[in-house]
Protein backbone atom coordinates (compact mmCIF):
# COMPACT_ATOMS: atom_id res chain seq x y z
CA UNK A 1 0.00 0.00 0.00
CA UNK A 2 1.12 3.35 -1.08
CA UNK A 3 2.43 5.93 1.69
CA UNK A 4 0.20 8.70 2.13
CA UNK A 5 1.40 11.96 0.19
CA UNK A 6 4.39 10.29 -1.12
CA UNK A 7 5.16 11.30 -4.48
CA UNK A 8 4.14 9.04 -7.46
CA UNK A 9 7.05 8.19 -9.70
CA UNK A 10 6.23 7.19 -13.36
CA UNK A 11 7.60 4.28 -15.25
CA UNK A 12 7.60 3.01 -18.28
CA UNK A 13 8.06 -1.02 -20.15
CA UNK A 14 11.29 -1.73 -21.42
CA UNK A 15 9.78 -2.90 -24.59
CA UNK A 16 9.49 0.76 -26.13
CA UNK A 17 12.90 0.62 -27.67
CA UNK A 18 12.56 -3.05 -29.28
CA UNK A 19 8.66 -3.62 -29.72
CA UNK A 20 6.12 -2.81 -32.01
CA UNK A 21 8.64 -1.05 -34.06
CA UNK A 22 6.61 0.70 -37.61
CA UNK A 23 8.54 0.32 -40.67
CA UNK A 24 7.06 2.62 -42.81
CA UNK A 25 8.73 1.74 -45.67
CA UNK A 26 7.17 -2.00 -45.84
CA UNK A 27 3.86 -0.83 -43.47
CA UNK A 28 4.78 -3.75 -40.81
CA UNK A 29 5.17 -3.39 -36.90
CA UNK A 30 8.01 -5.53 -35.80
CA UNK A 31 9.84 -6.83 -32.99
CA UNK A 32 13.67 -6.11 -33.02
CA UNK A 33 16.25 -7.66 -31.15
CA UNK A 34 18.95 -8.08 -33.69
CA UNK A 35 19.59 -8.64 -37.04
CA UNK A 36 19.50 -12.12 -36.82
CA UNK A 37 16.10 -12.45 -35.10
CA UNK A 38 14.68 -10.18 -37.50
CA UNK A 39 15.59 -12.26 -40.51
CA UNK A 40 14.21 -14.99 -38.87
CA UNK A 41 10.59 -13.62 -37.76
CA UNK A 42 9.69 -11.03 -40.55
CA UNK A 43 12.16 -12.79 -43.89
CA UNK A 44 8.84 -14.36 -45.65
CA UNK A 45 6.31 -11.32 -44.77
CA UNK A 46 9.35 -8.68 -45.72
CA UNK A 47 10.17 -10.07 -49.27
CA UNK A 48 6.36 -10.42 -50.03
CA UNK A 49 7.02 -6.40 -49.69
CA UNK A 50 9.49 -5.92 -51.58
CA UNK A 51 12.86 -6.17 -48.96
CA UNK A 52 14.26 -8.36 -51.81
CA UNK A 53 17.71 -8.16 -51.84
CA UNK A 54 20.61 -7.96 -49.22
CA UNK A 55 21.06 -4.35 -50.18
CA UNK A 56 17.30 -3.45 -49.53
CA UNK A 57 18.13 -5.39 -46.06
CA UNK A 58 20.85 -3.54 -45.19
CA UNK A 59 19.10 -0.23 -45.72
CA UNK A 60 15.87 -1.06 -43.86
CA UNK A 61 18.45 -1.70 -40.68
CA UNK A 62 20.13 1.59 -41.20
CA UNK A 63 17.10 3.49 -41.63
CA UNK A 64 15.69 1.89 -37.98
CA UNK A 65 18.94 2.28 -36.38
CA UNK A 66 18.66 5.11 -34.57
CA UNK A 67 21.88 4.59 -32.22
CA UNK A 68 25.58 4.59 -33.58
CA UNK A 69 27.09 0.70 -33.09
CA UNK A 70 29.92 2.59 -31.84
CA UNK A 71 27.43 3.86 -28.78
CA UNK A 72 26.11 0.51 -28.06
CA UNK A 73 28.92 -1.05 -27.59
CA UNK A 74 30.31 1.57 -25.10
CA UNK A 75 26.62 1.42 -23.36
CA UNK A 76 26.43 -2.57 -23.21
CA UNK A 77 30.35 -2.48 -21.39
CA UNK A 78 29.28 0.26 -19.23
CA UNK A 79 26.67 -2.23 -17.98
CA UNK A 80 28.54 -5.08 -17.81
CA UNK A 81 29.84 -6.85 -14.57
CA UNK A 82 33.18 -6.21 -14.10
CA UNK A 83 32.96 -2.66 -16.32
CA UNK A 84 35.38 -0.02 -15.10
CA UNK A 85 36.69 3.65 -16.09
CA UNK A 86 40.11 2.03 -17.38
CA UNK A 87 38.40 -0.54 -19.58
CA UNK A 88 35.21 2.24 -20.89
CA UNK A 89 38.24 5.22 -21.86
CA UNK A 90 39.59 2.63 -24.28
CA UNK A 91 36.15 2.44 -26.05
CA UNK A 92 35.53 6.33 -26.15
CA UNK A 93 38.00 9.43 -27.37
CA UNK A 94 39.44 11.32 -24.58
CA UNK A 95 39.37 15.05 -25.79
CA UNK A 96 41.31 16.28 -22.87
CA UNK A 97 41.55 14.06 -19.91
CA UNK A 98 42.44 17.02 -17.85
CA UNK A 99 39.37 18.53 -18.44
CA UNK A 100 37.23 15.02 -18.73
CA UNK A 101 35.40 16.13 -21.79
CA UNK A 102 35.18 13.02 -24.01
CA UNK A 103 33.50 11.88 -27.34
CA UNK A 104 31.89 9.52 -28.94
CA UNK A 105 29.36 7.89 -32.01
CA UNK A 106 25.77 8.21 -30.76
CA UNK A 107 23.64 8.37 -33.79
CA UNK A 108 23.40 7.18 -37.25
CA UNK A 109 24.06 9.54 -40.34
CA UNK A 110 20.79 8.22 -41.93
CA UNK A 111 18.86 9.35 -38.50
CA UNK A 112 20.55 12.33 -38.01
CA UNK A 113 19.11 13.20 -41.62
CA UNK A 114 15.59 12.20 -40.45
CA UNK A 115 15.89 14.00 -37.22
CA UNK A 116 16.73 17.17 -39.20
CA UNK A 117 13.86 16.97 -41.53
CA UNK A 118 11.48 16.61 -38.75
CA UNK A 119 12.87 19.64 -37.11
CA UNK A 120 13.03 22.14 -40.37
CA UNK A 121 9.18 20.73 -40.86
CA UNK A 122 8.03 21.76 -36.71
CA UNK A 123 10.25 24.64 -37.48
CA UNK A 124 7.87 26.13 -40.66
CA UNK A 125 4.65 25.08 -39.43
CA UNK A 126 2.74 27.23 -37.27
CA UNK A 127 2.68 25.49 -33.66
CA UNK A 128 3.50 27.39 -30.79
CA UNK A 129 7.67 26.93 -29.79
CA UNK A 130 9.23 27.49 -26.84
CA UNK A 131 12.75 29.06 -27.17
CA UNK A 132 15.51 26.38 -26.36
CA UNK A 133 16.95 28.51 -23.42
CA UNK A 134 17.65 31.96 -22.32
CA UNK A 135 20.79 32.09 -24.73
CA UNK A 136 19.62 30.50 -28.41
CA UNK A 137 16.33 31.88 -29.64
CA UNK A 138 16.27 29.31 -32.86
CA UNK A 139 15.90 25.72 -32.43
CA UNK A 140 13.51 22.91 -30.77
CA UNK A 141 12.41 21.36 -27.00
CA UNK A 142 12.48 17.92 -28.01
CA UNK A 143 9.26 17.82 -25.73
CA UNK A 144 7.43 19.81 -28.05
CA UNK A 145 7.97 17.95 -31.12
CA UNK A 146 7.30 14.83 -29.37
CA UNK A 147 10.59 13.22 -28.63
CA UNK A 148 11.35 13.19 -24.97
CA UNK A 149 9.72 9.88 -23.90
CA UNK A 150 10.35 8.04 -27.15
CA UNK A 151 13.44 8.71 -27.72
CA UNK A 152 15.41 10.99 -24.74
CA UNK A 153 14.53 9.38 -21.80
CA UNK A 154 15.26 5.74 -22.90
CA UNK A 155 18.77 7.17 -24.06
CA UNK A 156 19.26 8.17 -20.45
CA UNK A 157 18.30 5.49 -18.74
CA UNK A 158 19.44 2.51 -20.94
CA UNK A 159 22.34 4.09 -22.09
CA UNK A 160 23.78 7.30 -20.98
CA UNK A 161 23.31 6.41 -17.32
CA UNK A 162 25.55 3.33 -17.02
CA UNK A 163 28.37 5.55 -19.46
CA UNK A 164 28.06 8.21 -16.97
CA UNK A 165 27.92 6.45 -13.77
CA UNK A 166 31.87 5.28 -14.54
CA UNK A 167 32.94 9.04 -16.44
CA UNK A 168 31.41 10.84 -13.67
CA UNK A 169 30.78 8.97 -10.74
CA UNK A 170 31.37 12.36 -8.57
CA UNK A 171 28.76 14.74 -10.58
CA UNK A 172 25.89 12.16 -10.10
CA UNK A 173 26.45 10.32 -12.85
CA UNK A 174 24.78 6.98 -12.17
CA UNK A 175 22.02 8.54 -10.40
CA UNK A 176 20.51 10.49 -13.56
CA UNK A 177 16.72 10.92 -13.17
CA UNK A 178 15.34 13.86 -15.17
CA UNK A 179 16.88 15.84 -18.20
CA UNK A 180 16.35 18.94 -20.78
CA UNK A 181 16.51 17.95 -23.98
CA UNK A 182 16.58 20.49 -27.23
CA UNK A 183 18.08 21.65 -30.58
CA UNK A 184 20.44 24.48 -31.15
CA UNK A 185 19.88 26.40 -34.80
CA UNK A 186 22.46 28.60 -36.15
CA UNK A 187 22.47 30.43 -39.43
CA UNK A 188 23.36 33.25 -41.20
CA UNK A 189 21.15 36.13 -40.04
CA UNK A 190 19.97 34.12 -37.01
CA UNK A 191 22.22 32.89 -33.89
CA UNK A 192 25.94 32.57 -35.11
CA UNK A 193 27.57 31.97 -31.80
CA UNK A 194 27.35 31.55 -27.93
CA UNK A 195 28.49 33.37 -25.21
CA UNK A 196 30.77 31.27 -22.41
CA UNK A 197 28.36 29.72 -19.84
CA UNK A 198 28.04 26.93 -18.24
CA UNK A 199 24.75 24.77 -18.09
CA UNK A 200 21.89 23.61 -15.53
CA UNK A 201 22.86 20.59 -15.63
CA UNK A 202 25.47 18.06 -13.52
CA UNK A 203 26.71 16.62 -17.05
CA UNK A 204 25.74 17.69 -20.67
CA UNK A 205 25.48 15.33 -24.23
CA UNK A 206 25.87 17.89 -27.09
CA UNK A 207 25.81 16.00 -30.68
CA UNK A 208 26.51 17.65 -33.90
CA UNK A 209 23.20 16.68 -36.42
CA UNK A 210 24.44 18.30 -39.38
CA UNK A 211 24.24 21.04 -42.38
CA UNK A 212 26.94 22.10 -44.15
CA UNK A 213 28.95 25.16 -42.54
CA UNK A 214 32.32 26.62 -41.51
CA UNK A 215 33.04 28.22 -38.30
CA UNK A 216 31.03 27.49 -35.20
CA UNK A 217 33.49 25.14 -33.01
CA UNK A 218 32.82 24.63 -29.70
CA UNK A 219 35.06 25.86 -26.90
CA UNK A 220 35.61 25.09 -23.19
CA UNK A 221 37.78 26.52 -20.19
CA UNK A 222 37.70 24.86 -16.94
CA UNK A 223 35.18 24.59 -14.29
CA UNK A 224 33.21 27.95 -13.78
CA UNK A 225 34.27 28.24 -9.74
CA UNK A 226 37.96 28.37 -10.73
CA UNK A 227 39.59 32.04 -10.67
CA UNK A 228 41.21 31.24 -13.82
CA UNK A 229 38.52 29.31 -15.99
CA UNK A 230 38.65 30.46 -19.25
CA UNK A 231 42.59 30.49 -19.96
CA UNK A 232 43.97 28.81 -22.84
CA UNK A 233 39.77 27.46 -23.91
CA UNK A 234 40.26 24.56 -25.86
CA UNK A 235 38.41 24.39 -29.30
CA UNK A 236 36.58 21.09 -30.18
CA UNK A 237 35.63 20.75 -33.83
CA UNK A 238 31.93 19.18 -34.59
CA UNK A 239 31.47 16.39 -36.23
CA UNK A 240 27.89 14.81 -37.63
CA UNK A 241 26.56 11.79 -35.45
CA UNK A 242 29.26 12.86 -32.54
CA UNK A 243 28.44 13.37 -28.95
CA UNK A 244 30.88 15.65 -26.59
CA UNK A 245 29.86 14.74 -22.96
CA UNK A 246 31.21 17.23 -20.18
CA UNK A 247 30.49 18.54 -16.88
CA UNK A 248 27.59 20.97 -16.63
CA UNK A 249 29.99 23.50 -14.72
CA UNK A 250 32.67 23.15 -17.05
CA UNK A 251 32.86 27.05 -19.33
CA UNK A 252 32.35 26.85 -22.66
CA UNK A 253 30.62 28.41 -25.90
CA UNK A 254 30.54 28.34 -29.67
CA UNK A 255 32.65 30.47 -32.06
CA UNK A 256 30.83 32.39 -34.63
CA UNK A 257 29.26 30.56 -37.67
CA UNK A 258 31.08 31.71 -40.57
CA UNK A 259 29.37 29.92 -43.72
CA UNK A 260 25.79 27.49 -43.16
CA UNK A 261 24.24 26.03 -40.98
CA UNK A 262 24.66 24.04 -37.77
CA UNK A 263 22.10 22.36 -35.66
CA UNK A 264 23.10 20.62 -32.49
CA UNK A 265 20.93 18.71 -29.86
CA UNK A 266 21.96 18.87 -26.73
CA UNK A 267 21.02 16.92 -23.33
CA UNK A 268 21.28 18.12 -19.94
CA UNK A 269 21.55 15.69 -17.50
CA UNK A 270 20.27 16.03 -14.46
CA UNK A 271 20.62 14.30 -10.74
CA UNK A 272 18.13 15.64 -7.95
CA UNK A 273 20.61 13.85 -5.32
CA UNK A 274 22.96 16.21 -6.52
CA UNK A 275 20.84 19.14 -7.07
CA UNK A 276 18.42 19.01 -4.29
CA UNK A 277 21.25 20.04 -2.15
CA UNK A 278 23.00 22.91 -4.18
CA UNK A 279 21.42 24.51 -6.76
CA UNK A 280 23.77 24.94 -9.93
CA UNK A 281 23.43 28.18 -10.73
CA UNK A 282 22.83 30.41 -7.82
CA UNK A 283 25.23 28.06 -5.15
CA UNK A 284 22.53 27.69 -2.99
CA UNK A 285 20.37 25.41 -1.46
CA UNK A 286 17.38 25.42 -3.75
CA UNK A 287 14.19 27.14 -3.04
CA UNK A 288 11.36 24.50 -4.44
CA UNK A 289 8.82 25.81 -6.34
CA UNK A 290 6.40 23.31 -7.96
CA UNK A 291 6.76 23.11 -12.14
CA UNK A 292 5.61 20.53 -15.06
CA UNK A 293 7.42 18.02 -16.11
CA UNK A 294 10.41 18.01 -14.65
CA UNK A 295 11.05 21.13 -14.21
CA UNK A 296 14.89 21.63 -13.21
CA UNK A 297 15.70 18.17 -12.13
CA UNK A 298 14.54 19.15 -8.64
CA UNK A 299 12.53 17.26 -6.56
CA UNK A 300 11.04 17.09 -2.46
CA UNK A 301 11.94 13.82 -2.09
CA UNK A 302 14.74 12.94 0.29
CA UNK A 303 17.95 12.48 -2.08
CA UNK A 304 19.90 9.15 -1.97
CA UNK A 305 23.68 9.73 -0.18
CA UNK A 306 26.12 11.33 -3.00
CA UNK A 307 29.42 12.40 -2.45
CA UNK A 308 29.58 16.29 -3.68
CA UNK A 309 33.01 17.01 -1.92
CA UNK A 310 33.98 17.48 -5.36
CA UNK A 311 31.51 20.15 -6.38
CA UNK A 312 31.76 22.53 -3.86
Amino acid sequence: MATAGAPRRFCRCACFCTENLYVARYGLHVRFRGEQQLRRDYGPILRSRGCVSTTDFQQLLAEDAALAPEFLAVAEYSASPGADLKGLLQRLETVSEEKRIYRVPVFTAPFCQALLEELEHFEQSDMPKGRPNTMNNYGVLLHELGLDEPLVTPLRERFLQPLMALLYPDCGGGQLDSHRAFVVKYALGQDLELGCHYDNAELTLNVALGKVFTGGALYFGGLFQAPTALTEPLEVEHVVGQGILHRGGQLHGARPLATGERWNLIIWLRASAVRNRLCPMCCRAPDLVDDEGFGDGFTREEPATVDVCALT
